[in-house]
């Protein structure tokens, strides 16, 4: 007497096989939603102007009407730079960062009826994310905890909003110098690194080194005081052997050159 073949339960069908006819249609319609707004699908960066409740936008000629001064010099802005053609044109002036300014014009001009960027940087980081980023650094100006603004070293109305642009290192210090005063001299012993300016050593918007530097500890000013180990055991910076010095701490903070900008009475840069 044979043994019956064993026969095959049937296959039930999966979760995901039962609910395909709704699922898909689903994600169908979820693409529909997404796909023509990703940034991928189109050749240019989009940029959501700032609103403003009930307000719509009027145009920068109207800003003009009050806003005279501003209005005339704004065309040696950096910001004037970014433009736009046809009907999108009257977003991409005055109300790209101020926001649409009909309730402002219907006001007269009140209070809180337009954005202030002075009082807010997330307008300027809308565009300028990387520096959002840098100013959540540990050590940065404090602009995100509002006691520092945008405005107290950029224009965005008129010139280089960036000061003295990228070949003028004497504007970078006399920016800095508006507000950090015993760095501003002069000084009877000179720091060279002031002559090719601020940003040689530090970093405005933030960094992970204390005292927002480019680099930590010695290794900033060996960038540019080289070192030559000329004997076992011995490390020659400007002619002097530092082995001793180096394991002090950094090099203004081990009691040797304090004065790290300058120095009236010091050629070693010591107060």
């Amino acid at each position: 007497m044979t043994n019956p073949e064993p026969t095959t339960p049937p296959v039930q069908p999966s979760w995901l096989r039962r609910h395909l006819k709704v699922i898909v249609p689903v994600l169908a319609a979820v693409a529909a939603i997404l796909i023509p707004t990703a940034c991928s699908t189109v050749s240019r960066t989009v940029i959501m102007p700032p609103k403003m409740v009930d307000a719509e936008f009027v145009g920068s000629e109207s800003c003009a009407q009050c806003h005279e001064q501003i209005s005339r010099d704004f065309h040696t802005a950096s910001h004037a730079l970014l433009q736009a053609k046809g009907k999108n044109a009257m977003e991409m002036g005055c109300e790209a960062c101020h926001g649409p300014g009909s309730k402002h014009n219907e006001s007269g001009g009140a209070a809180r009826t337009i954005i202030n960027p002075k009082r807010s940087p997330d307008i300027c980081f809308q565009c300028h994310l990387d520096l959002k980023g840098q100013f959540s650094l540990p050590s940065h100006h404090p602009v995100i905890e509002g006691k520092v603004s945008c405005t107290d070293c950029h224009n965005p109305h008129k010139g280089r909003a960036v000061p003295g642009g990228t070949g003028s290192m004497l504007s970078d210090n006399q920016q800095c110098q508006q507000c950090h005063l015993a760095q501003r001299g002069p000084f009877v012993f000179e720091h060279e690194a002031s002559r090719e300016g601020c940003l040689t050593c530090h970093r405005p918007h933030g960094s992970v080194n204390a005292r927002m530097l480019t680099e930590r500890n010695q290794t900033l000013c060996l960038k540019c005081h080289f070192q030559q180990q000329t004997a076992v055991g011995q490390i020659l910076i400007g002619g002097r052997d530092h082995v001793a010095f180096l394991s002090r701490g950094t090099c203004w903070s081990a009691g040797c050159h304090e004065a790290v900008h300058g120095s009236q009475v010091n050629s070693s840069l010591r107060f």
